[in-house]
């Protein structure tokens, strides 16, 4: 949807549920086609805002998993959403005012990324550093898609993998040299980090977000 003359612009896609494909699974990457879209017709002059589903709404087969809504947001705010709002409503297969909540699974799900949300914010709202990062998929079917920050003279890339299908994503930051440690954030993981290089596996639209200390 784009509203003319409103303060903003908002997109909803509901690729698993709402888009008429059987495999809507594999459609992911519509919301952040959308996104881009709204961005482009609102000439970026106006914040971009975006509904992601978490029922089934009128589809009473299927829903989207908590890895895939997860998924659809991170490829919203990599690809420049300002705001997320959920879908909590659903009709199928009976209605449930408030479906997001009565679903303990998802609720928990959005609750958790959510609270990544809030503390990424500060970082989120800073700059995005144009060019500040180029990616490589091993398997070019299955794009990785990244987002550079720099906040408080830490780097930050926020990377989705927009296919479903597994691959190996190899990352080029801008301005890095020698060899430090990058810290996946919320995984309990460092990987290394040579002359602003490093290389990271993505299972199906995984989500990884990694911050580099300055030097």
């Amino acid at each position: 949807d784009y509203i003319k003359g409103a303060d903003i612009a908002s997109s909803d896609v509901y690729p698993v549920v709402g888009i008429r494909k059987p495999d809507g699974e594999n459609y992911l990457w519509y919301v952040a086609r959308g996104v881009d879209r709204m961005r482009e017709w609102a000439d970026d002059a106006k914040p971009v805002w975006n509904v992601i589903e978490t029922t089934r709404i009128n589809n009473p087969d299927k829903k989207a998993t908590p890895h895939q809504v997860r998924a659809e947001v991170w490829m919203s705010l990599v690809h420049g959403s300002l705001g997320i709002v959920y879908f909590a409503h659903e009709w199928e297969p009976k209605f449930v005012e408030a479906g997001l909540l009565a679903d303990a699974e998802m609720s928990a799900a959005v609750a958790g990324i959510n609270r990544q949300i809030l503390v990424l914010a500060p970082v989120l709202n800073s700059p995005t550093v144009a060019d500040g990062v180029e990616v490589s998929s091993s398997a070019p079917e299955f794009p990785v898609d990244a987002l550079a920050k720099q906040y408080r003279g830490d780097t930050y890339i926020f990377a989705v993998g927009m296919r479903l299908g597994e691959t190996q994503a190899t990352f080029q930051i801008a301005g890095l040299e020698g060899e430090t440690r990058a810290e996946v954030i919320d995984e309990g993981r460092e990987i290394i980090v040579s002359d602003g290089r490093f290389t990271d596996d993505f299972a199906a639209y995984d989500a990884h977000l990694y911050r580099i200390p300055r030097p």
